[in-house]
Order: structure tokens, then C-alpha cells, then sequence
């Protein structure tokens, strides 16, 4: 089989999309420390802070990116739902981005925690209040995607907790710590095999 290269400037990843067709049995979420608070509209910096502290680790960079007006369409949709995870100092420390726009459909776009937090129980806590929030009436489908960038665990995590894999696909981007979007030092599980800018 033959290799593709991929330039020392690109990273390349496998997208894994996952789904639900079936609203899974309600399930008791266990304790966590955290407490889910929903963010109506929130200031785009505040949004992307939240977005760079749980998402540096796994080179999310999407949002950071995006035009102020194009995030704010997002930001300010109502059909666009975000909740900040806290800790009881009001440190937010995970996230939950649903998006309703799709009739009859609730894709996770965004569900993370500060890797510290991994490994703890505080994911499958998250997840019990994220499929609560989108199975709601009218919601056929709730869909959600991981790639190999991902924390290792993620795509085990999301088979866990009911989600079916459906489909594959290869993305490849620019890296964003050679592009100065993210810092040098983050995501050092995945070689930087360009020239960093200083």
C-alpha cells in the first residue's frame, strides 16, 4: 500500500463520525465536583479561551481562527447551545457545544475537559448532562466526530457511552503552532516537523 506524504508544514488525521439513532436509557450521572452552567451568547474571547484551554492539548484551532462575524453567527444562534463545565472556584474547566441547526438532529461539536481532569470520571459525568441536553423532542439523531488527535481515548469513550461509527475520512490543515495560533510547547504527542515562528 502506498504512503501519502504529507508536507512538514500539514498534519494529517483520521476523522471518525460517530451517531446515535436511539435516545439511550436514562442512566444516573455520577459525582464530579463540577457543575454545568450554559453560556447564552457569550463574548467571543471568553468563548475562546474556553476553546484554547480544553482544545491546545488536541491542536483545536478552528475557532480561533474564525472571523469574529462568523463566530458571532455561531455564538448568537439560538439553535446553538454552549455550556461551560465549573469547578467550585468558577474556574471553567470543560465544555459543551450542541448544535441544533440541523432539523431533527443534535451534533456534539464540542465536548472536552482540561486533560488534568481525564482519567477521573468527570467525562462520563459530562457526557450524562450532554445526552440529557440533546435528546430533546423533535431530535432523531445525535451525532458527534473525533479524529486521531484526539485524546487516545476518545473514540473508545464515545462507543461507550452509545455512539455507532459511521463513517471515515482524512483531514489535513496547516499546523497551528507553526502558524503562532497555538504555543510551540502544546500537543508535544504530535511531532512539529516545521519551522516554528518566534
Amino acid at each position: 500500500m502506498p504512503l501519502i506524504p504529507v508536507a512538514n508544514d500539514q498534519i494529517a488525521t483520521i476523522v471518525t463520525s460517530l451517531e446515535m439513532r436511539e435516545k439511550p436509557r436514562p442512566r444516573p450521572a455520577p459525582p464530579s465536583i463540577l457543575s454545568l452552567a450554559r453560556w447564552t451568547a457569550p463574548a467571543s474571547e471568553r468563548y475562546r479561551t474556553l476553546f484554547r484551554r480544553v482544545g491546545a492539548p488536541w491542536l483545536w484551532f478552528s475557532r480561533l481562527v474564525m472571523a469574529d462575524a462568523d463566530l458571532r453567527r455561531i455564538l448568537d444562534d439560538p439553535k446553538v447551545e454552549i455550556y461551560a463545565a465549573t469547578d467550585r472556584a468558577g474556574i471553567e474547566l470543560g465544555m459543551i457545544e450542541l448544535d441544533f441547526r440541523v432539523e431533527g438532529a443534535c451534533e456534539l461539536s464540542y465536548f472536552a475537559l482540561v486533560p488534568e481532569l481525564t482519567g477521573k470520571g468527570h467525562g462520563t459525568w459530562l457526557m450524562a448532562h450532554a445526552l440529557t441536553l440533546a435528546w430533546r423532542k423533535g431530535v432523531e439523531r445525535v451525532w458527534v466526530h473525533t479524529c486521531t488527535l484526539d485524546h487516545p481515548a476518545a473514540l473508545g469513550f464515545y462507543r461507550r457511552h452509545g455512539f455507532i461509527a459511521y463513517k471515515r475520512t482524512v483531514e489535513t490543515f496547516a499546523d497551528p503552532r507553526i502558524a503562532g495560533l497555538l504555543p510551540a510547547d502544546v500537543a508535544p504527542q504530535i511531532p512539529c516537523l516545521g519551522s516554528l515562528k518566534r
